[in-house]
């Protein structure tokens, strides 16, 4: 009231209405107005820790010896420190109780156990039968999926093999040496991920010579041109990847490059040896003129966001880096599987790095992630996490369909290494307060070392990466710029607050088992937050309107662009805006 000033007598005001507008309704922005009192006694007692520690600075939390050394943990050669999160034992003992109340364990046997977890489309989510030992045990409705897991990989490593070998040729007998792997969302964004990861990777790179993989995802023409830029029709094997064969920008991207085979090769038989899928269609693809033998398929238990285990990234990376360097991917994958499902709660990494989002998201009321790889062989991860996390928790109500009345799902954003702290650093030092989490190796893929520089290239990223947690924590004081000499007229914008939480990972090197063991480790981090939450981490219902009214617009577009369409079920400005598009 005080920001309205004085009002003329004769002004009516809705004081009602004006509140209504500076404090929204929890139903828009609960994520502000949570109550503690309100929340059942497991989620209180973590609202009142937040409460106790809300003056106590991470300068002094980190003067506790004993405090660091407990957040300081170790797995299968990843070493997790969450000392510059904004916890203390008691904290974490609150959040450890939130888990136990929410029955994140049960959950977590359910999922390993084949149970129609993802209730809203009544299937199991069965991401961690992919990477299975073959003989391993996990069933859905009394049978054992693992066996028909394998029997897919083994297909995929012998047509692989054949492709690699130059025993499966194209058209024109020319050896198949290109790859453009054609799909959208989790049947691309994952595999990619992977993909560049171990482009740089000695081990992988060798067994890659000769050969190139691109990947068509974005429905734009454009992406249609970079994809093909360079490539000769007679060297190159098409993989689409879509288990319905219908998802709208995959099927005309795969149509669009099947002319351009058909133009360059000259005859529509040449699609059965240039095309492959990744399916269950049988039929569609048959029509679409596939062999039915370079056909793979999966399962509906595997979600879009968690399936670069199966076809959907095994085959474009076998053919690329050899199946043999995606199975130390599954093996690293499948270890992180067996530590979740294993490791007590207060050493078990996946556990404690979901409570701790749950904690900075819902308690703390942090928006926003921070990723922050420092190794540019992971340009292409924080993409991938994004989807994985942002699509799986971005959701407003309960399992019983009430709305969650805590703050779920963080915007996750990033860029490897010291590209980042010459981006948006200066924000996250001296703006918003937003959480990190940093990711490092011990060695490089591409170790280089200078005479007369003092330290190794390697050394020199990894500086940064041990010195930016510290700057986030600690900040700068007014006091410690002043006794530095620093001009007054300077202090207030030299001054750091610190206080700014985050956590840090080191793996070994960035090969294929720790980048599987690091993947695995964030699909279970994404997963105990939603149990925490009691949200469905598996559907995806959110994507769905978009496409709905996309096809509305299809239909208007290409009856305009004809004999002329009726645009009154638009929007005025989105009617006004469609108007301007079809001038040109």
């Amino acid at each position: 009231l005080k920001l309205l000033g004085p009002l003329h007598p004769c002004v009516s005001v809705d004081l009602e209405a004006i509140l209504r507008r500076a404090v929204p309704h929890p139903s828009a922005q609960r994520h502000r107005l949570v109550s503690a009192m309100a929340l059942p006694a497991p989620w209180t007692d973590v609202f009142a820790e937040a409460e106790r520690l809300k003056g106590t600075h991470l300068r002094t939390l980190l003067q506790d010896q004993a405090r660091n050394n407990s957040m300081f943990l170790q797995s299968g050669g990843l070493t997790l420190d969450y000392s510059r999160e904004r916890v203390d034992a008691k904290a974490m003992d609150k959040l450890f109780a939130l888990a136990q109340a929410a029955d994140v364990e049960g959950k977590r046997k359910k999922m390993y156990d084949g149970v129609k977890i993802n209730e809203t489309e009544g299937r199991p989510v069965l991401h961690v039968a992919l990477r299975a030992a073959r003989d391993a045990e996990i069933c859905v409705d009394g049978q054992n999926v693992v066996p028909e897991v394998w029997k897919v990989l083994d297909d995929m490593k012998a047509f692989s093999e054949k492709v690699r070998a130059g025993e499966w040729t194209g058209f024109t007998g020319k050896k198949l040496t290109d790859v453009v792997a054609i799909g959208i969302g989790g049947s691309y964004l994952g595999v990619e991920f992977v993909y560049e990861a171990l482009r740089t990777d000695p081990e992988a790179a060798k067994a890659a010579e000769g050969r190139r993989v691109r990947f068509l995802a974005n429905v734009d023409p454009i992406d249609v041109k970079r994809a093909l830029d360079g490539l000769n029709a007679e060297t190159t094997l098409v993989l689409i990847v879509s288990k319905t064969f219908t998802t709208a920008e995959t099927m005309l991207n795969a149509r669009t490059v099947k002319e351009w085979l058909i133009k360059e090769l000259g005859s529509p038989d040449c699609v059965a040896k240039h095309v492959a899928a990744c399916s269950t269609a049988l039929d569609k693809t048959a029509a679409f003129g596939i062999d039915s033998a370079n056909v793979f398929g999966f399962w509906d238990w595997v979600g879009g966001r968690f399936s670069c285990w199966s076809a959907v990234g095994v085959l474009a990376l076998s053919l690329q880096y050899g199946f043999d360097t995606v199975m130390k991917f599954h093996e690293g994958g499948r270890d992180m599987d067996k530590h979740f499902l294993t490791a007590p709660a207060k050493e078990n990494l996946p556990m404690i790095m979901g409570l701790l989002s749950v904690w900075n998201v819902s308690v703390l009321k942090h928006e926003g992630c921070a990723v922050l790889p420092y190794c540019q062989a992971l340009t292409r991860f924080v993409a991938h996490i994004q989807q994985l996390d942002m699509e799986s928790n971005g959701k407003r109500v309960t399992m019983s369909g009430a709305e969650v009345p805590v703050g779920t799902g963080a915007i996750y954003f990033g860029e490897p290494g010291t590209n980042g702290q010459h981006s948006f650093y200066q924000l996250m030092h001296q703006g918003r307060v937003i959480p990190s989490e940093f990711i490092g190796f011990s060695a490089s893929q591409n170790p280089v070392e200078l005479p007369g520089e003092p330290v190794s290239n390697h050394d020199e990223l990894m500086s940064n990466f041990f010195a930016q947690p510290d700057a986030l924590a600690l900040g700068k004081t007014a006091e410690e710029l002043q006794m530095e000499g620093t001009p007054d007229s300077l202090v207030p914008h030299k001054t750091f607050p610190g206080d700014r939480p985050s956590l840090s990972l080191l793996l070994p090197v960035c090969n294929a088992y720790y980048l599987g063991q690091l993947l695995a480790l964030y699909e279970h981090r994404t997963a105990v937050q939603g149990w925490v939450w009691d949200i469905n981490s598996f559907d995806q219902w959110g994507v769905q309107l978009g496409k709905v009214l996309a096809t509305q617009v299809r239909e208007y577009l290409a009856d305009a662009r004809g004999k002329g369409a009726d645009d009154s079920k638009f929007l005025p400005p989105t009617a006004k805006l469609l108007k301007k598009y079809l001038e040109s």
